[in-house]
């Protein structure tokens, strides 16, 4: 009888997920055989590119996880964070923290194993799909949000008033986590399956039905939402600039040694002969506030579109079609999708003058 090889002999260890596919062996040459039916393949060990996409990978968690977890403590030491818009920064901050803590890690485990297999078991994978589907669609959901009170604070900021900015806040922070545990928690009640353990697999339920579902209620809603919304911003400030152009009041000529008119926002009265004349020049308080919302809006929403958008495109199209997409180009879509959680934060606080004081005040104080 021939000598059955060594057990360490069957598979080179190295990150799969990441590694060359080492299964083709030159013409002529000895493939290394296969464990009793497991199908598991020799693969090449550590490449220092795949090393370096798995640090990269696992630095991107740690840094969303610190960014959003300042951003939390800032808001609850500090007490003029404790109203709105900031309640809606909070609940983006602790869907982001979330995905952080709970579903990042997991991801990158599964990247690590082989043939991006699950090996953790039936209940973890399930715990791990829901948590992953609730918080990257409340993060979404909450983005949406932010737009939308952003829209309305610059469109009807008579109307709109603390106690009702308040209370419609408050609304769409519940109505996003009610929205996005249904979406989580629908596969749970036997919609699709998402864990096959003949071939170790762990994914969202590819269910057609539930495919439509979850990716227009998690994405391509919220994305009609947004880009309408930035629609209108857009629209009302050109209207609102071009409106104080055409009406402006240019003030009498005088004789006399004319001055240079400073660029700075100002307001002159003169009364002669019982009459008052009006001069702006510059831009005003109001609008300088709509461009700066204007603008920060538009990024957070180009982000989030570009961050997302390939990820639902595939998960949409995948279970429709039954295509057959690369589980690497599967996974660079999963991972543009998370970081949109690390991106989240910079862009909420780098517009706004107030964090970047409270963090300087928050680590003067540590020391």
């Amino acid at each position: 009888m021939a000598q059955s090889p060594a057990p360490w002999a069957s598979r080179i260890p190295g990150p799969p997920a990441l590694a060359i596919n080492a299964s083709s062996a030159p013409a002529g040459g000895n493939s290394t055989p296969e464990l009793g039916g497991g199908g598991w393949r020799s693969r090449e060990p550590f490449s220092i590119f795949s090393i370096l996409i798995l640090t990269l990978l696992a630095l991107l968690t740690i840094a969303t996880f610190l960014w959003n977890l300042l951003v939390l403590v800032t808001i609850l030491r500090v007490k003029t964070f404790h109203r709105v818009p900031h309640n809606l920064v909070a609940s983006t901050a602790v869907s982001d923290v979330l995905v952080a803590a709970l579903v990042m890690p997991l991801s990158l485990v599964k990247e690590l194993s082989a043939g991006r297999r699950w090996r953790l078991g039936r209940a973890l994978c399930h715990a791990w799909i829901s948590f992953d589907v609730l918080c990257c669609t409340a993060s979404i959901w909450n983005v949406t949000a932010i737009a939308l009170d952003r829209y309305w604070s610059l469109s009807r900021h008579l109307e709109y008033t603390l106690r009702a900015r308040r209370r419609v806040s408050n609304a769409m922070i519940g109505l996003t986590w009610a929205l996005s545990a249904v979406i989580s928690l629908a596969p749970l009640s036997g919609w699709g399956e998402t864990y096959s353990p003949a071939q170790q697999r762990c994914q969202v339920s590819q269910e057609p039905s539930y495919a439509v579902f979850s990716t227009c209620g998690a994405f391509y809603l919220p994305l009609c939402v947004v880009l309408f919304v930035y629609w209108k911003i857009y629209k009302a400030a050109r209207f609102r600039i071009g409106g104080r152009r055409r009406n402006a009041v240019l003030p009498r000529p005088e004789r006399g040694p004319v001055k240079e008119a400073s660029h700075e926002p100002q307001m002159v009265f003169t009364a002669r002969h019982a009459t008052i004349t009006f001069q702006t020049d510059g831009e005003t308080w109001r609008e300088q506030k709509e461009k700066k919302a204007a603008l920060m809006v538009g990024i957070l929403i180009g982000v989030f579109v570009l961050c997302w958008i390939p990820f639902f495109i595939t998960e949409l199209i995948s279970p429709l079609c039954s295509c057959n997409i690369p589980p690497v180009w599967k996974s660079i879509f999963l991972w543009l999708g998370y970081s949109n959680s690390f991106f989240n934060p910079l862009i909420y606080t780098a517009f706004n003058k107030n964090y970047n004081n409270a963090f300087k005040n928050l680590f003067v104080r540590q020391r």
